[in-house]
């Protein structure tokens, strides 16, 4: 079928905008698949913790919430993309809709997700402090370190912070307790020398914490939180994310009328 240059142009500035989803969407369903299946392998792979804890990274609790949240992100890139793209290629108004529909659900999800966590951000801030505080409940050091600890580990060290709100939070683990000699709070709260081996440059620093070797009153939840806020590439990235999905809705309608208009113009 022959078109003119903004129906042309719309029809394949869609089809690209699809095809990349659809490789960002099997990528992303590829690594919750190999996740699911192999996780000591593909951590070993990305290198992102040292071979000797691999083991212990790659306890289920942890992993396998992850392998599901990818499977799904990824399956709805893909379908959605996939649907997009066929639309377009095959001039396909049932298509065309179907995908700018789905579009539009997805959208208005969206905006009422980011509504009810705006609007209820008290409780938000609530519930997301109550399940870090059941993570940290399990907190341990030494030999019996698990997967969840060294989550915290890599948290304190790299934003330097000391639990949640402070140090006293790990006193909600028994495991810490037992484990934890004459420490008064874990290296990880330390300032460190060096980060990957945890290795504190005041060596009474886990015995007798100050603001000057430590940051032991500094939570995690507030630093994360204000790290998140600084970070302008993020919402930057989610403006565009925002002003692409109202680009897909638009094209997609647009080249539905534009088909049945061509269509019409047939008969």
């Amino acid at each position: 079928m022959v078109f003119d240059c903004g129906v042309w142009c719309a029809k394949y500035l869609l089809c690209i905008f699809n095809f990349i989803f659809f490789v960002l969407g099997t990528i992303i369903f590829g690594v919750g698949l190999w996740l699911a299946v192999d996780k000591h392998s593909l951590i070993a792979l990305l290198k992102l913790v040292e071979s000797d804890n691999i083991e212990k990274f790659t306890q289920p609790q942890v992993i396998e919430q992850l392998a599901y949240v990818l499977l799904v992100i990824g399956a709805i890139m893909f379908f959605m993309s996939f649907l997009g793209y066929l639309g377009a290629m095959r001039e396909s108004r049932c298509l065309l809709s179907t995908y700018g529909t789905f579009l539009i659900l997805l959208l208005i999800a969206e905006i009422v997700a980011g509504g009810l966590a705006a609007f209820y951000k008290d409780k938000v801030r609530s519930e997301s402090k109550n399940f870090l505080q059941t993570t940290i409940t399990s907190y341990s050091i030494g030999e019996n370190v698990d997967a969840t600890s060294l989550m915290w580990n890599q948290l304190m060290s790299n934003f330097g912070c000391c639990g949640i709100t402070d140090y006293h939070d790990f006193d909600a683990s028994p495991a810490w307790q037992a484990s934890k000699g004459n420490r008064t709070i874990p290296e990880a709260c330390c300032m460190l020398k060096e980060v990957s081996k945890l290795l504190p440059r005041d060596e009474d620093c886990v015995t007798n914490p100050s603001d000057s070797n430590s940051y032991y009153k500094k939570g995690c939840y507030e630093v994360f939180a204000d790290w998140l806020i600084a970070q302008r590439e993020l919402i930057i990235g989610v403006i565009a994310v925002g002003i692409v999905h109202l680009i897909l809705i638009i094209l997609a309608f647009a080249l539905c009328k534009a088909f049945a208009k061509y269509n019409d113009m047939r008969l």
